[in-house]
């Protein structure tokens, strides 16, 4: 059994992952290196529930870390589903142990109606 080391980790969006994928599955093609299963499920994965570009996403999820009570991976969170009310903003919230204003959430969501 190989065994591998992490040797860095960094947080991405779906949009981010999905121009990762695209670079990988373009130099594949040109090596002209078949694509696993499980990368074609991925790919797919990506292309169906990308909602905004690269650039926007990682915008938004900076101006959402930004707010009070934000971690960097529900920022992240938010700017893979992109929620449309305060109700789907609470799930998200939702094991967290503290409850957000209605003000708070209202603030979300007008930074993700400037991400479309």
């Amino acid at each position: 059994m190989i065994v591998k080391k992490i040797l860095s980790e960094d947080l991405l969006t779906i949009p981010e992952t999905k121009e990762l994928l695209e670079g990988i599955k373009e130099s594949r093609y040109g090596e002209e290196i078949e694509l696993g299963y499980e990368l074609r499920k991925t790919i797919n994965h990506v292309n169906t529930f990308s909602k905004v570009t690269s650039e926007k996403s990682r915008e938004l999820v900076v101006k959402l870390s930004a707010l009070t009570k934000m971690k960097p991976s529900i920022a992240i969170r938010i700017a893979d589903i992109m929620p449309d009310s305060r109700d789907e903003l609470r799930t998200i919230f939702a094991k967290e142990r503290f409850v957000l204003e209605t003000s708070d959430l209202d603030a979300m969501l007008d930074i993700i109606a400037e991400a479309y």
